[in-house]
C-alpha cells in the first residue's frame, strides 16, 4: 500500500482513523529523538528520515536521485510498519534491538531484514522505537553503509 501523497500532512490525513494517533506519535518520537542531520521527507510512499544529498551527494545506491534512507514508516494493509535501515545493515544494533524488545513489548517481534511490523497500533513501544532512533548519527549511518551496503555490491 505505497501512498501518493506529495506531503508528510497528507499521508497522515488520508491513513485509516483508528491508526492516525499512533502514526502521529511514532512520527513525533522519532523527530525529537533522531540526530540532526537528518531530514524528514516522503520517500518511497511513507514518511522517511534520510540523509539529504547535501550531507551525503551520492544518494541511495538504488536509485542515486534519491537521498540516502535512514527511517521510514507506513501504515500497510495489515500492520504498521517501522523501517531501519541500520538494523539491516548493523548486525551489534540488531543484536541490541532483539535482545532490548521482550523488556518493551509481551507481543512477539515480527521483524523482516529491516522492516518491524505492528499488527496493532497499541502495541508499539514507543519508548524503545526512541532510543532506537537516538543510536546512529548521520555520519556513522554513511560509514556503516558504505561499509556495509556499498561494499556488498
Amino acid at each position: 500500500m505505497q501512498s501518493t501523497a506529495t506531503t508528510v500532512s497528507a499521508y497522515l490525513e488520508e491513513i485509516p482513523e483508528e491508526r492516525k494517533d499512533a502514526l502521529k506519535k511514532l512520527r513525533e518520537i522519532i523527530l525529537k529523538n533522531i540526530p540532526k542531520g537528518f531530514v524528514e521527507q516522503m520517500t518511497y510512499g511513507m514518511i522517511g528520515y534520510v540523509v539529504p544529498h547535501s550531507i551525503y551527494p551520492n544518494g541511495y545506491h538504488c536509485t542515486p536521485e534519491l537521498p540516502l534512507p535512514f527511517i521510514s514508516f507506513a501504515s500497510q494493509k495489515n500492520f504498521i510498519a517501522l523501517y531501519h535501515m541500520g538494523i539491516y545493515a548493523n548486525p551489534e544494533l540488531l543484536n541490541w534491538f532483539v535482545t532490548e524488545y521482550p523488556k518493551h513489548s509481551t507481543q512477539k517481534l515480527d521483524m523482516g531484514k529491516s522492516c518491524i511490523r505492528f499488527k496493532k497500533a497499541n502495541q508499539i513501544p514507543f519508548e524503545l522505537i526512541a532510543e532506537l532512533a537516538q543510536k546512529m548519527s548521520v555520519q556513522e549511518w554513511i560509514t556503516c553503509y558504505e561499509s556495509q551496503i556499498i561494499k556488498s555490491k
